[in-house]
């Protein structure tokens, strides 16, 4: 897309976050209700087709200004992220790894919003450790049957369809070979949405547990037509969602030093005000340098990315570093609003409860670290 274009957009979903999202979010996010007004507005805006290809009806955006997008909705609120983030990663599985059936099936309706997506790949048992997961899905026929349990999936509810990871070789020797992923249609026969998982933050977006209880699934579902190569088709993916909560984290950051760097300029105290103080100062300084370190490393992530050249290790940092510095800034942000950055009339607390979201969500920072470190190794061999 053309760049003038790209910046529009984002220009776009920056006037939406001003007036609709940072006004209206706090009543929503206490209430922990689902933002259907605010959802209804990025499918017009056409965020649900962010990336994918405009031959199917996307908006076929860079990586890059995906990811300004991303930062722009999650300085109003991180939980709209959410929404388009689970739903890409779908798409981009299917964009990237579906048959050419699978993607004139699904991503014309995908990149309208009329289908939302989302990926059910964590289980009660098994998160960053997906060779663990334990649902299967035995061929029977026209059709695969699906039995297991997926925990902590976004989009469970008010989405439409999954893409469900699971095993059509439980026995296959690596584990992640037996590994396949299936585009899995909401319907009457299932799968079953058990539960609303209450959380510390991320509230407003559905996360649930989904059960899977002998569910057939057309073996025309079957992602890229072949079993075996669902690890390698998520793993891929998983790239685009980790330059996502990496951007979200740069968004929560961003919004929360606005608001202390705001405060910091209206609070007196000692006969002026607190910004004058040097504390306060070295902090401010503090905080924005991270910000900015964060965006340049998500935006290095997101050029490899649109490149086409393999980013595991800039996604990897970017995600790693984002979200520590998140976590960081919105408790300094806390720190000086003092008192009022403890109350839920003052955003900073949502901040602080958004933040841990990123440092666990798309494999924890411990595993990014791992992931890093690895591939550090692989480049650097002697």
């Amino acid at each position: 897309m053309d760049e003038v274009l790209e910046r529009e957009i984002i220009a776009a979903v920056r006037r939406f976050v001003e007036r609709d999202v940072i006004p209206n979010a706090p009543a929503l996010e206490h209430r922990d209700e689902y933002p259907h007004a605010m959802v209804a507005t990025m499918r017009e805006l056409g965020l649900f087709g962010a990336t994918i290809p405009a031959a199917f009806g996307g908006l076929g955006l860079s990586f890059q200004a995906y990811a300004r997008v991303m930062e722009e909705l999650s300085r109003g609120w991180m939980s709209l992220a959410g929404v388009i983030n689970s739903h890409l990663i779908m798409a981009c599985v299917i964009a990237n790894h579906g048959t050419d059936a699978q993607k004139k099936r699904f991503l014309p309706e995908m990149a309208r919003g009329e289908k939302r997506g989302g990926l059910a790949l964590t289980e009660p048992h098994a998160g960053s450790d997906v060779q663990s997961i334990r649902t299967t899905a035995v061929r029977r026929g026209d059709d695969y049957i699906l039995a297991g349990a997926k925990m902590f999936i976004t989009n469970a509810r008010h989405g439409t369809m999954l893409a469900v990871a699971a095993k059509t070789d439980p026995h296959a020797e690596p584990a992640y070979a037996g590994i396949s992923l299936f585009a899995v249609e909401k319907s009457e026969r299932g799968p079953t949405v058990s539960r609303n998982l209450d959380k510390l933050g991320y509230k407003g977006i559905d996360t649930c547990e989904v059960l899977f209880e002998d569910l057939a699934v057309p073996a025309a579902n079957l992602i890229g037509g072949a079993e075996g190569a669902g690890f390698k088709q998520v793993m891929s993916a998983l790239e685009v969602g980790r330059i996502n909560v990496a951007a979200r984290a740069v968004g929560v950051a961003q919004a929360a030093f606005e608001t202390a760097i705001r405060y910091a300029q209206q609070r007196t105290a000692f006969g002026k005000p607190i910004c004058q103080h040097q504390a306060v100062q070295l902090m401010l300084a503090d905080m924005a340098t991270r910000v900015e370190a964060a965006r340049l490393l998500v935006a290095n992530a997101a050029r490899k990315k649109d490149a086409g050249e393999r980013c595991d290790v800039e996604a990897g940092m970017a995600k790693l570093f984002a979200s520590e510095a998140c976590a960081k800034i919105s408790l300094d942000a806390m720190r000086v609003l003092g008192g009022y950055g403890f109350m839920a009339d003052f955003p900073v607390e949502r901040f602080y409860r958004d933040a841990p979201l990123m440092m666990i969500g798309e494999g924890t920072n411990e595993i990014q670290a791992l992931v890093i470190a690895r591939g550090l190794l692989a480049r650097y061999s002697i």
